[in-house]
């Protein structure tokens, strides 16, 4: 929803706007009933039938997105979904709709099926039809069982734009990771939430699915899908001796509530805000790779900072390829 233009063609939402959005309309799509017996219905429901049923959610994405379809993006972007059908990704890119025009869906579509968590939301169905007439149908569920850390998806769509000669990046068809600029946002995690050999050696399938309120399987699989990617991209970047061009930001701190995907209370809300200042401010770290724990980097200033440089950086280039075209 930042690429997504309004009637003028400006942004629909920059993001102070989308913080406000989700900050107002969360409850609603996450309503919450908190009494016990509200929740212990609830957590029967779950058994069969997901959490949410997601139609304030879908009602509010087909009101902004409307008719919007994926090539009609203010920049190119690309979202990954997971179709059960086929139990493998499906990426919607900017990039692929010259060779792949059935992608070119709805933006609404993507956005509920890349946002169908499994639990929490019901898959999504839709079709659509190419120049041709064909018609291609999807089951998608979220885009974070395919690509929990989406950069290297992006990374690989830029890279086979740039082999097949995209002009927009001026590289005579070769790919220098070096001098690509990555910015990296997660969504958190608690360092503290650890499991042990010899606890889970006594386990059985309900535990590794439910254990103490967490599930220990979910967790496992979404930490090391997300964390290999960091991994792989700093050792990566560092070989090419260009750290300072991939920037990390994660807080590795979540703690309580503050790690629920549905707690929308004010207390919670205010606690997220909280924390993207506090991430703001935190100095720049990368991830060590021996430990996965996050290090601070000395001299590489906060992740404001590194945010306003990677910003003027981007501008200027951006102005460089205007002057080249004119």
């Amino acid at each position: 929803m930042l690429t997504a233009p309004d009637k003028n063609g400006r942004l629909l939402f920059d993001a102070n706007d989308l913080a406000k959005f989700y900050i107002d309309e969360s409850p609603k799509i996450f309503p919450q009933k908190n009494s016990i017996f509200s929740k212990i219905g609830t957590a029967l429901r779950m058994v069969s039938r997901p959490k949410y049923d997601g139609k304030y959610l879908h009602s509010l994405l087909r009101q902004y997105l409307g008719e919007m379809k994926l090539d009609g993006m203010l920049t190119n972007v690309v979202i990954p979904t997971f179709d059960i059908a086929y139990l493998q990704p499906t990426i919607f890119s900017s990039f692929q709709l010259k060779h792949q025009p059935a992608k070119n869906a709805l933006l609404s579509d993507i956005t509920i099926g890349t946002s169908a968590a499994p639990t929490f939301f019901p898959a999504h169905y839709f079709e659509t039809k190419d120049d041709k007439g064909h018609t291609r149908s999807f089951n998608l569920v979220d885009g974070g069982l395919a690509a929990n850390n989406p950069t290297l998806c992006a990374m690989s769509q830029v890279a086979q734009d740039i082999i097949v000669g995209n002009s927009d990046f001026f590289l005579q068809n070769t790919v220098d990771y070096g001098k690509f600029m990555v910015i990296s946002i997660g969504c958190g995690l608690n360092p503290n939430e650890k499991y042990s050999a010899k606890d889970a050696s006594k386990w059985g399938i309900l535990n590794w699915i439910v254990k103490d309120g967490t599930a220990p399987i979910v967790d496992m699989f979404n930490a090391a899908s997300a964390d290999m990617v960091d991994i792989h991209l700093s050792v990566l970047f560092g070989a090419l001796r260009s750290s300072q061009r991939y920037l990390r930001i994660q807080y590795d701190q979540l703690s309580g509530s503050a790690g629920s995907i549905d707690d929308c209370s004010k207390e919670n809300l205010d606690r997220l805000v909280e924390i993207g200042n506090e991430l703001l401010r935190k100095n720049v770290s990368r991830v060590d790779l021996e430990t996965g724990r996050n290090v601070e980097m000395p001299g590489e200033g906060t992740n404001s900072e590194q945010l306003a440089k990677f910003a003027k950086q981007l501008s200027a280039e951006r102005s460089r390829r205007k002057n080249l075209i004119d």
